[in-house]
Formats: C-alpha cells, structure tokens, sequence
C-alpha cells in the first residue's frame, strides 16, 4: 500500500505532476489538432514529458541519491547550489564582508581604476573597538603631500645594472593562467605608469613584449623559456632571453604562497603549439612543473646558482621568491651568504594569503607563513646577519590598498607587489571560477570568445590609473604621518587593538633585531633556535 501512495507523497509529487500534464496536454493536442492554441499545447506537452523523462533517470540513475530520492525537484537543489556565490556577492554581502577581498575593497579598486569618485561618507563601517582592528599613526605637523612617484633602487654590491623600481608593481601571474588581452593589458599599463611587471613561472611570452612595459622575469623549477629537453636549465637559453634590455629584474622562484612546496602538471592535452614555444616544452608531454628545483640542493649551491644568474644575465638585479615555512632554512640560506659572500639583490616574501589559479585546500589554509610574519621574519634575520643593507625586500599577499602597503613596508618590505588587486583594475569580479577557464570577464581564460571581452587599450588605462591613484594615497598618507618617503615607516607608526581595552604598537608585536644580533649570539625565541638549527651546507637542520 504505502508503495502505491508513493508517487502522492511529497518526494515523488513533482514527478506525478510532470507525468500527468505531459499526458493531459499531449491529450488535448491530439484531440484537437487544428484549434489556434495547438502549437502551444504540443510545446507544454513536449516540456512535461521531457521533465517526466528527466524524472524517470533520476530514478535509476546512480551518482545522486538526492535525485533518486526527490526526482525532478532535486534539480532546483543544484540550480540554487550553482548560483549560490552569486546570490551571497549581490544580495547578501555587507560592505566589509567578502573573501578573499571584501566588497568595498573590490569597490575602491573599481573607482580608481575607473577615475571615479572614491572617497566614502558618514565615517568607517569598521568596529574599531573590535580585536585585531589596527591604524597608522598621523602627526600634529604634517609634511607637504609628495608628487613623486617613489621609487627604490635594486642591486647590490655584485650587481652592474641596478634598476630603479616603483615601490608598488604587477605581482607573478603566468601567461596561461592569464588570457593575452591580460597580460597585454598589464603590460601596457605598466608601460604607462613606469612600473613593473612579474612574468610568472610559464616564461615570456610574445604578450609580454609586445607593448614594452618592463619586466621581472621570473624562473620556476620548471625553467620555463630557460630549460633543456628533459627539463634542467639551460645557461645558453637564459642567457639569451636575460639580455633583452625590456627585462629589467630576474627572480628565481623558490616558492608560491598560496601553494608552498606543490608543483604542478599542464596536461599534454593542453599545450599548444603557442604554449611548447613559450615554454621550451614538446606538445606531445605533460608540462611538469615540479616541487623543488633540480639546479640546486643545498644553501650554498642556490646562492651559486643564483650568482650564475645574475652573470648570465649581464649584471642585472637577480633574487629569489619564497613563502617562509621553516624558519632554520631561510637562516640557513643567511648562513649561506655569510660563507660564500654571495648576496641576491634582492628577496621577494609571499605570504600565505597570496592567490593562485588553482591550489589544495589544505595548501592554501593551512600551508605557509602569511605575510606580515614572513615579511617580518626575513627583514629581522638579515638585520641579525648583518645582510640587511645589501639586499632589498619586496613582499606580495592581498595587497591591494595604501594602508596595505604602509603596513607592509612598516614591517620591512622595501616595495610592493599586487596580483589580484591589478586584476580587479582590469574587470575581475571574484566570481571564483579561474581554474574552470570560464572566467566572465576575460582575465583568467584560454578561449578566445571569452577574452575577446576584456579589451586591451581601455584596461590598461585602467591598471595604470588604479596604480597611479594607489601611490597617491600612499603619499597622502606618509605626509600626514610627517614623513617624507614609505622608507622612513617604521613599527611604531602602527597600532593594533588586542582587546576592547588593550592596544599594542607594530614595535611591541615585532621586535626588531639589533645589527648582527645573530651573529654574537641572541636570545630572542624567534630565532635562538633555529639559528642554531641552520646550516649553510644543508637545508636540512641540525638535531
């Protein structure tokens, strides 16, 4: 009995309804086939029974028991799923609300990039009792607003052709991961404001060149560009696409932020013809990017590697990229340098916060040093190994404001990369979708009918404006502040709330090292240790 009840109960009763309509109107259609309403009879006939059927698949289908067990109307539970993202970012975000960028921070990039009015009314949506809300400090004698557009010097003591670098600059992002009218568009845009543009791991490509924007070529384990048949680097090819005047910078890429210590497979399926150029790779073969570096093992053959770098380059400014996660092995890299007296120009510190096209979940949450820390971490250390004076410190992860910047630098990065923030310059919404290929506007696809969207002259004018109003805010925060340059921040221009009544300075939660300290022997518990730990012939610690 309850089995014959079955197609009346609420599970099924979408089905029967679907059933008994695609019978009624198939009736009357037959019935009466030359009435005026016949052709839309036929269609509600045809639509009824084609959900009947969908109904009848969903019964003896077996990859969703949802389906099996509410036929038809499941379906509604997979339409909403799919459109769920959407329906949070339009209707239900609060302004601050969001991630990995809120809503009002998506919002003042779209303003700047745009040249429209970014300024808010009526005072800050922030509960700035809550914990963890943080300020920079201004002074009663504020300096005049600097029009300079700051800059920094890269290249140390070994390095002929130091570069003059905007203290804010394109963060990596691989052609592949980005469609051509993006990179053209970047490219463009930082031609236009005089700023830089990180290649990514994948290699130059003719997108790259084409507007002549300059460039820090970054190298992967991968050796895209730079890479012999079965995969090591290649000194001939480096040295050849180093000495294109257009590369300014060259930056060896130990790690990713968002995914530290994961490598990475482009399937054979999907090099093209355009992409084995690029990348020095046979059509017919998994792109392998993998998870550690065959040119070097240990702290000092890295350092050589990267002095081999940087003569195979002509003297340019060369360094390396890295998420900090054990901290012995970037003291034992320190070590290195002190052994060998090679010092990169310069080190990059990506913070765990960073973006990615395409990660595990467990790298990207639980993987890494965020960037504050990390940032923090190396500037100490090579303060403590007496280094600090001879290298520069850049520094990426969710940057995307002033105020991001200013903290950053406060913590002991000399200049700033952005990736996603120049992305949103050039239209991206953060519908989330950059791995499917499928992104809406343009940025983060291969297929030519969806990046046809994103034109390239417009967008760059975009980037280079949304760059240009940063720095701008940059400078009018410095002067408030009384100070003349980023390179004047320190700790204690900042202030963090650890409770409703307790407030800490950026001086007190990180302390800084005295000149050498590691070197005479420091008792700071950040370090102590893993000084100890640290050796230059290994990455490996000492137990």
């Amino acid at each position: 009995m309850d089995t014959l009840l079955l197609p009346f109960s609420p599970r099924f009763i979408a089905l029967t309804i679907c059933t008994v309509l695609a019978a009624l109107f198939a009736a009357v259609a037959i019935s009466d086939v030359d009435s005026d309403l016949f052709g839309l009879v036929l269609t509600l006939a045809l639509v009824f029974a084609a959900l009947t059927a969908l109904g009848l698949w969903d019964l003896v289908q077996k990859n969703h028991a949802v389906l099996r067990n509410y036929p038809v109307s499941a379906h509604l539970r997979f339409l909403l799923e799919e459109i769920r993202p959407e329906m949070r970012q339009y209707f239900f975000e609060s302004e601050k609300d969001g991630k990995p960028f809120s809503r009002d921070t998506r919002a003042l990039i779209y303003q700047r990039a745009k040249m429209v009015l970014d300024k808010r009314p009526f005072g800050t949506q922030k509960d700035v009792y809550d914990n963890g809300y943080e300020w920079m400090h201004h002074s009663v004698a504020p300096r005049p607003h600097a029009e300079e557009h700051f800059r920094i010097s890269i290249g140390g003591p070994e390095c002929t052709r130091p570069y003059s670098a905007s203290v804010f600059n394109i963060s990596a992002m691989s052609f592949g991961a980005l469609s051509p009218n993006a990179i053209r568009a970047l490219n463009a845009g930082a031609r236009k404001g005089d700023f830089a543009h990180d290649t990514g791991e994948g290699g130059v490509s003719p997108y790259h060149r084409e507007n002549g924007g300059d460039l820090i070529w970054e190298i992967g384990s991968g050796y895209f560009g730079c890479r012999t048949r079965d995969g090591q680097f290649d000194p001939e090819a480096f040295a050849r696409v180093a000495s294109d005047d257009q590369i300014k910078m060259v930056e060896l890429k130990v790690s990713q932020g968002a995914k530290p210590g994961h490598g990475g497979v482009l399937p054979a399926a999907k090099v093209s013809e355009e992409i084995s150029q690029i990348r020095g790779v046979a059509m017919d073969e998994d792109c392998v990017s993998p998870p550690y570096h065959k040119a070097f093992s240990t702290p000092i053959e890295m350092l050589r590697f990267i002095a081999e770098m940087r003569r195979l380059s002509g003297g340019k400014p060369t360094g390396f990229k890295l998420c900090i996660g054990h901290s012995w092995e970037f003291l034992a890299i320190c070590k290195a340098m002190l052994a060998t007296g090679i010092t990169p120009d310069f080190i990059v510190v990506d913070g765990k916060e960073g973006g990615t096209g395409a990660a595990p979940l467990e790298f990207m949450d639980h993987l890494g040093m965020p960037m504050r820390d990390g940032v923090n971490f190396v500037h100490n250390a090579l303060i403590g190994a007496g280094l600090r004076d001879k290298i520069k410190l850049g520094t990426s992860g969710k940057i995307a404001t002033a105020f991001d910047m200013a903290r950053a630098m406060a913590l002991g990065a000399d200049w700033c990369n952005s990736a996603r923030g120049f992305m949103f310059a050039l239209g991206c919404i953060q519908s989330l979708s950059c791995h499917t290929d499928r992104c809406p506007t343009g940025v983060t696809t291969q297929e030519p009918n969806r990046y046809r969207a994103l034109v390239v002259p417009d967008k760059a004018e975009r980037v280079y404006n949304y760059h240009r109003a940063t720095l701008h805010a940059l400078a009018e925060l410095i002067a408030a502040a009384g100070l003349d340059h980023p390179q004047d921040i320190r700790p204690y221009h900042f202030s963090q709330r650890t409770s409703a009544s307790d407030v800490v300075s950026f001086a007190q939660l990180y302390p800084t090292l005295r000149p050498g300290e590691l070197l005479q022997g420091t008792e700071d518990p950040r370090f102590k240790q893993a000084w100890a730990m640290a050796r230059a012939e290994s990455f490996a610690p000492v137990v």
